[in-house]
């Protein structure tokens, strides 16, 4: 994005406001504190990247993935590196599908609908408000009406159906399961972004978690973060906080950064950490900062991500288009569910890389037997959930005797699916099963995958039970605020961007009411 002109403040100078992250916790926020005339530096530890940077090579967009290393273990480890986190100005939404699909209500009050989980401590009507305000911000596409709400509508028109999308929306016909256009975060006709320019509308090329080229995915570096720098908002980039320093109250007085190999010093007068699942507990464990109640870094959450792919007669050539175009809430609340909570479940195309890793993690395949999987790839599609997971005590992020290139401690994260995600997987890979039969594949085959990093500083209302309140704020630190995925109590079924930028916003206003 363009920096030119950015406003800037000295290290001496304190600051109202400090944000750790420019991905979908830190940049709304940003652009809403900024906006209303408050002083703000945001730090992002990785680089500014134009469109030019760009690549749909699978081999080199990496650059904008957290590629640092983090251990992973459990029963059920999760996959780090090219997924879950990203770096760069924009955070995880340079390499995020775009997949938009709106948290739903239940999941917000699932203990009081099933006595399993936890309850969000806010009100669902609210966040929903939000959620629609992203929406509108970031240019979303979807059906109107849409099946499981008719109240709803986009303001774009749905996103062209790959191949993919087409042979699911053909199994679900065939079993009577409703299907629609998924919501996505890219755009079907050129909109005129405020204080960035034109986006165009989207290509098809398939490439979005490589990174979008024409600007038709939003993400916070053409939205957000060009309405925050406008307003008078700083970004630093390169700048990797590994310090938060507190002063004789207990409250934060500044935080520490690596630039350049230099550390600095940045006075504020409050902190937001928006770094994401594993950085911003990272963080708060390497600095002993609000963990009294001993939570930081437990209950982590991973979503229930099994693939089902078949193959077919035809040449699919999944790779093309918007690779998740089909969506189908049915699911959600399935009849004879034998668990709490629910799944999404969507179209899968995806590149021929990202398809071998999950053929080798998910499937176990390897040598001949991966490759001969691989030549068939131009016939296959697949079909893929999205769902929810309870938290656990026994699931948790720690920091291991291994530091990183800033002398951090890497973060071990441990996951071991529950009774309650091994009885969803169970029904979803027969769903899966179902429909890619009833679409015709040859074959099927399923692929074990988990996704997203969630619920490591949750809220609570009970202090000894989270690690910041209902409005994000820390529950011993009155200065230190966090906003990302960190502070979900569950996982909720939906993929979390959108809720994360919800939440963003809702926090700059709950920040604003409090000064």
């Amino acid at each position: 994005m363009n920096l030119d002109g950015m406003r800037t403040h000295g290290t001496d100078d304190i600051v109202d406001v400090v944000v750790v992250g420019t991905g979908a916790g830190g940049a709304p926020l940003t652009a809403e504190l900024a906006r209303r005339g408050l002083t703000v530096v945001a730090l992002e530890a990785g680089r500014n990247f134009a469109l030019d940077d760009l690549t749909p090579d699978e081999t080199e967009a990496v650059e904008i993935n957290w590629m640092s290393e983090r251990l992973s273990g459990g029963d059920d480890p999760t996959a780090f590196g090219p997924n879950n986190s990203g770096r760069g100005v924009g955070g995880s939404t340079l390499h995020w599908g775009a997949f938009t699909p709106r948290p739903d209500a239940r999941d917000l009050r699932l203990r009081t609908e099933t006595g399993e989980g936890r309850d969000w401590p806010l009100d669902p009507a609210e966040l929903l408000s939000y959620v629609a305000r992203v929406e509108g911000d970031i240019g979303v596409s979807g059906p109107t009406p849409y099946p499981w709400d008719p109240d709803r509508s986009y303001a774009y028109g749905a996103a062209a159906r790959n191949a993919p999308a087409n042979l699911v929306a053909r199994g679900c016909e065939a079993l009577g399961i409703r299907y629609a256009d998924a919501p996505a975060a890219v755009l079907t006709r050129a909109r005129l972004q405020d204080h960035h320019g034109e986006r165009r509308a989207c290509i098809n090329c398939g490439a979005c978690h490589q990174g979008c080229r024409v600007d038709a995915k939003a993400t916070t570096a053409n939205t957000y973060l060009p309405a925050a720098v406008a307003a008078g908002a700083e970004i630093r980039t390169g700048a990797m906080v590994h310090d938060i320093e507190l002063d004789a109250r207990g409250h934060v007085a500044a935080v520490v950064y690596r630039q350049d190999g230099v550390d600095v010093r940045q006075r504020c007068r409050s902190l937001v950490l928006a770094a994401g699942g594993v950085e911003t507990p990272r963080l708060l464990l390497h600095t002993g900062v609000a963990n009294g109640s001993g939570q930081v870094g437990r209950n982590f959450l991973a979503h229930g991500a099994t693939q089902v792919w078949g193959r077919f007669d035809e040449p699919v050539r999944g790779h093309r288009g918007y690779p998740s175009s089909l969506i189908t809430e049915d699911m959600m609340r399935p009849a004879d569910a034998d668990f709490a909570g629910g799944y999404l479940v969507q179209s899968l195309g995806v590149m021929p890389l990202t398809f071998a890793t999950t053929l080798a993690r998910g499937g176990g395949l390897w040598g001949r037997e991966l490759m001969a999987r691989l030549d068939q790839a131009q016939s296959m599609a697949g079909i893929g959930i999205n769902g929810d997971c309870l938290p656990s005590d026994d699931n948790r992020l720690e920091l291991s005797d291994e530091t990183d290139e800033f002398g951090i401690p890497r973060a071990r994260v441990t996951f071991t699916a529950g009774p309650n995600e091994k009885a969803l997987d169970r029904h979803a890979t027969a769903f899966l099963l179902r429909v890619m039969e009833a679409a015709g594949a040859r074959e099927t085959f399923v692929l074990a995958r988990s996704a997203h990093t969630i619920g490591t500083a949750r809220m609570s209302t009970d202090p000894a039970d989270g690690v910041v309140d209902g409005d994000g704020r820390s529950h011993e630190v009155p200065n230190l605020w966090i906003c990302d995925n960190s502070v979900f109590p569950s996982a909720l079924a939906a993929n979390p961007a959108l809720t994360i930028m919800a939440l963003s916003l809702r926090t700059a206003d709950r920040f604003l009411a409090s000064a």
